[in-house]
């Protein structure tokens, strides 16, 4: 019996998650819960399951339950907790990471801000703790299952992305794209902000950096391909030219349950399973960086290294949040994150403090450009 924890389990991974969950009692116990500040579903969800903690970062908790982000932490750490299951959207969920995996937990990774932010200091936490890092992302987790067993062999990977709902415009119109038309994803149904990152291409510059730190392989050895039917969730080469995929239809809760119970697979009626007829023809396009800058951006810092990356994330949280409220258009959001980089100061993401402050900077700067 696996014990569970849950951050951010209002949002689409958490809720995801808890589906898996209920299909296997069996073999998994919710030990504890948080959320940000959806509380009414929150405490559907306690009742439900009927945790021994439940947090809320937002907002006043009922009776004994964590409030403030402290209670993310708190969550991770408890020590009847075997899985920390991290669905947070954004830096929120970079100190969760690190206390789970220095208290030796299985992390299963959806934040994959953790690592774009501090991978250095993720990497380092999971090897002095003993705790272990289990991407959920559907690429690396497609990545996982192809590659274990199969390590030191990996040569290349090749990441999929859909292209999100503006593959196919061109740059003045993609320019001017409303809100909706950002938020109408045409394979995935995620959170607002992983919605917009997927439409600008900035969520594959985050799974670019993560997977330099996943899979240790150097910037020049991890591609990526617009693949707009989100069939294959990415490709894995090894030396010898081989070249294995991960196929499924878009569904996040089988990427889910692999974290929960990798090496092993169990078997899971709750998948649709996959047809190759229903599936039709798959396609792949070149990614266009010249209508999706904040791909080319990103990458950039993920090579600079050091902060840079915690400011190229940070800059996007603070543009993706001005383009949601109607304050900016969405071509300005690259134009940020641009100014935001080429401002920065590069230092060593050593500490934990380094990167706050890299982070903290970088959110000021983004705030100035944009009241500017």
């Amino acid at each position: 019996m696996k014990r569970v924890a849950i951050l951010g389990s209002t949002g689409s991974i958490g809720t995801s998650a808890l589906k898996v969950l209920a299909r296997h009692p069996d073999r998994f116990r919710v030990v504890a819960l948080t959320a940000f500040g959806q509380k009414d579903l929150l405490e559907a969800q306690v009742a439900a399951y009927r945790p021994g903690f439940v947090g809320l970062v937002s907002g006043e908790g009922d009776n004994g339950w964590g409030v403030g982000s402290a209670c993310l932490v708190e969550a991770a750490t408890l020590p009847d907790v075997d899985v920390v299951v991290n669905g947070i959207v954004g830096a929120a969920g970079l100190e969760a990471t690190l206390a789970g995996l220095r208290a030796g937990k299985r992390v299963a990774l959806a934040n994959k801000e953790t690592l774009v932010m501090a991978g250095e200091l993720v990497t380092c936490a999971a090897r002095e703790g003993g705790g272990e890092i289990v991407p959920v992302d559907s690429e690396h987790s497609a990545i996982l299952q192809c590659v274990t067993g199969q390590e030191p062999a990996l040569a290349r990977i090749i990441l999929t992305a859909s292209g999100g709902p503006f593959h196919a415009w061109d740059a003045e119109r993609v320019r001017h794209a409303t809100v909706a038309e950002a938020l109408n994803h045409p394979t995935w149904r995620m959170g607002r902000k992983v919605t917009v990152d997927s439409a600008t291409l900035a969520n594959k510059a985050l799974e670019v950096i993560e997977a330099h730190f996943l899979f240790d392989l150097a910037y020049e050895h991890i591609e990526a391909v617009v693949h707009p039917q989100s069939i294959i969730h990415s490709f894995a080469e090894f030396a010898d030219g081989s070249v294995l995929a991960q196929l499924g239809f878009p569904n996040m809760e089988l990427p889910i349950l692999y974290a929960l119970t990798h090496p092993e697979r169990l078997a899971d009626d709750g998948v649709v399973r996959f047809d190759p007829v229903a599936a039709g023809t798959l396609s792949f396009e070149p990614l266009r960086t010249d209508v999706f800058p904040a791909f080319a951006l990103g990458v950039q810092a993920g090579r600079a290294g050091g902060t840079a990356p915690a400011a190229f994330n940070a800059a996007n949280e603070v543009a993706v949040a001005a383009f949601l409220e109607g304050r900016i258009p969405f071509g300005r959001i690259a134009e940020v994150i641009d100014l935001v980089l080429e401002a920065q100061t590069v230092a060593k993401a050593d500490t934990l403090g380094a990167v706050h402050a890299a982070d903290a900077w970088a959110r000021r700067h983004a705030a100035g450009l944009l009241q500017g």
